[in-house]
């Protein structure tokens, strides 16, 4: 009967199935989910934090934190704000040195707070997005420009100015060098794009994190030089987090599972019609990954 509410779209899905009462369902639920997940868990040295949008009773966010090493979700936060992650932290992360998150003023401010010279480590996804964010700015910029053909026809391709050049079909590259020969601007974001894809590639291998610091300047410099506002922008924002960019090279730790864990916690949420409990919600998340393995056998 655990596993089937667990697992189940919905308590009264489990109850149908079962044969009980939802209320039935929903006490037994509840009191595995007390003697399973106590209030609040001393956290590992290397830890995760997200957040994915709720909209439960405690708020319309929550934050989920998770074993940096293992990708085990630990617990969830009734939300996202500054006292609340900096009141945990210094409640349970007494062994945390490592903090792996997206580029969050109030995350980071947190963290700093309620840990001693906690390293933060940047996750590469969210950084990478500010270049990409910044060639589609200048994209939507010049497309307004275009005759009405290739501004539908651009925005509709707009996805070869992001894929991988190598990886670019013949018609797809044909796309990509007519936009950008209408464009000059065009042309020279898409070159500050490819620019900063070398550089990443290139730090991802380099062991020597002082060269890889030196090839992310030398990349605000030309960007620098080209003066596109956007680009601008963005770099300014490399510049702010730069020091927790450069530990995502030397740590290697990554968001990328939680953000497959919260893929997943949205599947949930709109199989269930949403959950107007957050601490339902909290430990559906929580226990439908620990018996992830388990199967269900009825009848």
């Amino acid at each position: 009967m655990i596993i089937q509410s667990v697992k189940s779209k919905t308590f009264k899905d489990a109850a149908n199935i079962l044969g009980t009462s939802v209320s039935t369902i929903l006490r037994r639920f509840i009191k595995q989910a007390k003697a399973t997940l106590p209030e609040g868990v001393k956290l590992p040295k290397a830890i995760a934090i997200d957040e994915y949008k709720g909209d439960t009773d405690a708020g319309k966010y929550q934050l989920i934190i998770a074993d940096a090493e293992t990708h085990e979700p630990i617990d969830v936060l009734p939300n996202r704000r500054l006292q609340t992650i900096k009141t945990y932290l210094q409640k349970y992360g007494q062994d945390v040195e490592v903090v792996v998150m997206d580029m969050n003023g109030s995350f980071k401010a947190a963290v700093q707070q309620a840990l001693a010279k906690p390293i933060i480590v940047a996750d590469r996804f969210h950084y990478c997005r500010y270049i990409h964010w910044a060639l589609d700015d200048v994209r939507r910029k010049v497309q307004k420009e275009m005759h009405a053909y290739d501004r539908k026809k651009s925005k509709k391709m707009r996805f070869v100015l992001h894929k991988n050049s190598a990886k670019l079909s013949e018609e797809e590259r044909w796309y990509l060098n007519r936009y950008l020969s209408l464009s000059p601007e065009l042309k020279k974001a898409y070159e500050l794009k490819e620019l900063y894809k070398q550089w990443f590639t290139e730090a991802k291998k380099e062991k020597n994190v002082q060269k890889v610091k030196e090839g992310l300047e030398a990349f605000y410099r030309k960007v620098e030089e080209l003066n596109i506002p956007s680009f601008l922008k963005s770099i300014q924002t490399l510049k702010n987090w730069q020091i927790e960019i450069l530990n995502s090279f030397v740590f290697g730790y990554s968001n990328g599972f939680l953000e497959g864990i919260n893929n997943k916690t949205k599947v949930l949420k709109r199989n269930a019609y949403g959950f107007r409990r957050y601490e339902h919600f909290k430990a559906k998340i929580i226990l439908g990954h620990m018996y992830k393995n388990i199967g269900l056998y009825v009848g």
